[in-house]
């Protein structure tokens, strides 16, 4: 064989095995999570709207994945003072298992794991399928367009970490983490969405019809949580390295990416968008080439644990709820009762109204309280 012959030959797709099978199942696995999770939760709230009549009083502690704020706060409550908060107890376990996912391997949460990230990579999927017929290419925001709208999810966080860690003293964490506000917000959330308003329903249409046009809209400009495991993401350990000797510079990584990142271009990729799909890995025709690697030790990580790395760095926190007997909440029957009765006239007792509103509202977080013996 000439060495012309060998030049034009095409690339062996030397690979370990794709990931984006195992991804999708796991995507698919925490997607039918929420979905029984929302059906328990269903029923849970029957049993109030029915005065025992229908439904169970048994309330999926799952559904406290969804307060990532009061979750938040819980945690450093218990970093100030030592004490777990008990009204929502699976959200701290939960909070920490994503956080200390992200720190393990970057994003990964948000594409593994998230159902949100799920549907959007779906809708974006769906959204660059019609683009590529329409216009023959994907289409994405300029990039002095696109760093500004990035920086909204980081002042959406910076927001809530002023407020929470710079506002608060212990006493007001424990006053609002104790309020009926707090105790309920998984109630009023569902309620939010199961009695939506049109001004909310219009909102929502909005950000899918801009998530069709615009892939991961939300999750790349709007969503906080994001942005917070975009940060821990830069600090970690393990990062996507790219072997500049090997490479061909075929583009199929930068192509698959669907963050945006020119991994091609990166000895390693460090930008706090990438999610640790692995997507730009499985597309690499040259084995070794890209991989992900202990960036202190410099040792490479196989393919074939990233998947147990995912979810058992995710699942370390959650069984650790359970078997320390912090998993369900200790909000009483009648509490429950009394308090979703009240839910419409329970505001945040924090919030930014004036001072009448406010202490209107904290006279109905004391009304509900004391209706109960608290």
């Amino acid at each position: 064989m000439t060495t012309t012959e060998k030049i034009n030959k095409p690339v062996k797709k030397e690979r370990e095995g794709k990931l984006q099978s195992s991804r999708f199942w796991v995507q698919i696995a925490f997607t039918i999570l929420c979905i029984w999770i929302g059906i328990e939760f269903y029923y849970f709230l029957r049993f109030f709207e029915t005065g025992g009549l229908e439904g169970s009083f048994s309330r999926p502690p799952g559904v406290e994945g969804f307060l990532p704020i009061s979750s938040m706060m819980s945690v450093y409550y218990f970093a100030i003072t030592g004490d777990l908060h008990q009204a929502h107890p699976a959200g701290f376990f939960i909070f920490l298992g994503i956080v200390s996912l992200s720190f393990l391997l970057g994003k990964s949460f948000c594409s593994w794991i998230c159902p949100v990230g799920f549907i959007s990579e779906a809708i974006g999927d769906f959204g660059d399928a019609i683009s590529m017929k329409l216009f023959k290419r994907k289409i994405s925001i300029p990039k002095f367009l696109d760093y500004p709208l990035r920086s909204i999810k980081y002042l959406l966080l910076a927001f809530f970490v002023y407020a929470i860690f710079m506002s608060m003293s212990a006493a007001a964490l424990k006053a609002f983490l104790d309020s009926p506000y707090n105790v309920i917000s998984d109630v009023k959330m569902y309620y939010f969405f199961a009695d939506i308003s049109q001004f909310a329903f219009t909102v929502i249409a909005v950000l899918f019809i801009l998530s069709v046009v615009i892939r991961n809209f939300w999750c790349r400009y709007l969503c906080p949580y994001g942005a917070l495991l975009g940060i821990m993401s830069i600090i970690s350990p393990l990062k996507i390295k790219r072997d500049a000797e090997k490479c061909t510079s075929c583009s199929l990584c930068t192509k698959a990416c669907p963050n945006r990142i020119v991994v091609e271009k990166v000895n390693y990729v460090l930008s706090d968008e990438c999610s640790s799909c692995m997507k730009c890995v499985d597309a690499c025709p040259v084995r070794d080439t890209l991989y992900l690697q202990q960036v202190v030790t410099g040792r490479r990580v196989k393919k074939k644990y990233v998947t147990p790395l995912v979810l058992g760095s995710f699942f370390f926190f959650i069984t650790l709820g359970i078997i320390t007997g912090n998993w369900q909440n200790k909000i009483t029957k009648e509490e429950y009762e009394v308090y979703i009765e009240m839910k419409n006239s329970l505001g945040h007792p924090t919030g930014l109204e004036s001072d009448e509103h406010r202490e209107l509202i904290e006279q109905r977080n004391k009304d509900a309280k004391d209706a109960v013996g608290k």
